[in-house]
């Protein structure tokens, strides 16, 4: 840099300090925006990043992780209520062998309760479900139509949970129904799925004056698996754990759990009358 005079020069270097600071406030600022915008979802097991929403639009895991600072308060809730909160670190791949491209974050203190955390400024609850009968004969028939539809003529139904609980925030509830029936006494998931064995997510609502069902997500084996040699189909069992508005415009997702007998996997749902959208995912298994 020249200078005429040790003034100009003086002068010169105050200004490119000035403009070295502002830049960095800048940054900084930005970087700090970001933080404020991204609402990151964690299962609260296992830890497992589902991804974050930011200003309505959601992220995937990979995308999220890289904003995300390295400490961020979380909300814990379960099923029917808020459990408080913990701190998050920096999400980081699973230290499982078999699911070692899944990111997770470490919460502290370990929450001993809970489904989903979020960081985010308004309740994620903002409707409780209330869990139901599950011995209503309306309910028990309605599953049973919906199973003849899929194939299953003379359907064993089996119904786990029923959750009444208004999605859409417009004074009308909606119903939301698991069940599963694979024929097992133990309660384990089976290897191959037997004749007649299904497992579903329902959701009952009223559109334009009339009740309709929408499946959220399941599976139906009307016919027995056929087994070749060792080869298994290794059928899922799905269940509501949740329903959080997750994203922040006023409606509800339905989280919902599967399993079968060497994994797992989480799913957030949007559910609107004309569709049923599956937005985030985590999973892990052989």
């Amino acid at each position: 840099m020249y200078c005429r005079s040790n003034i100009d020069c003086n002068n010169a270097i105050v200004k490119l300090v000035r403009l070295i600071i502002a830049l960095s406030v800048l940054s900084i600022c930005g970087k700090v925006a970001i933080a404020a915008d991204l609402h990151p979802i964690v299962e609260v097991h296992s830890g497992y990043l589902f991804g974050a929403t930011s200003n309505g639009k959601w992220m995937k895991a990979e995308e999220a992780a890289k904003a995300l600072p390295g400490e961020t308060t979380y909300r814990l809730y379960g099923l029917t209520q808020s459990l408080g909160q913990a701190e998050g670190g920096k999400p980081k791949p699973s230290e499982e062998d078999v699911c070692s491209d899944v990111l997770t974050v470490s919460l502290a203190p370990k929450p001993e309760k809970g489904v989903i955390a979020l960081a985010a400024g308004w309740n994620a609850l903002p409707r409780k479900p209330r869990v139901m009968d599950t011995t209503q004969a309306v309910y028990v028939d309605a599953v049973r139509d919906f199973l003849k539809t899929k194939g299953i003529e003379q359907p064993k139904v089996k119904i786990d949970n029923i959750l009444r609980v208004d999605l859409d925030g417009d004074g009308e509830d909606e119903l939301l129904i698991s069940a599963t029936n694979y024929f097992s006494k133990d309660g384990r998931m089976p290897m191959r799925s037997p004749a007649g064995s299904y497992s579903m997510v329902l959701l009952r609502r009223v559109v334009a004056g009339k009740v309709e069902t929408q499946l959220v997500e399941g599976e139906f084996h009307p016919k027995a698996y056929v087994r070749k040699e060792d080869s298994f189909d290794a059928p899922n069992a799905y269940k509501v754990i949740a329903t959080l508005d997750l994203d922040g415009d006023g409606k509800l997702e339905v989280v919902v759990g599967s399993s079968y007998y060497e994994g797992e996997a989480i799913t957030i749902y949007r559910c609107d009358p004309k569709k049923v959208e599956a937005l985030l995912s985590v999973a892990c298994g052989a």
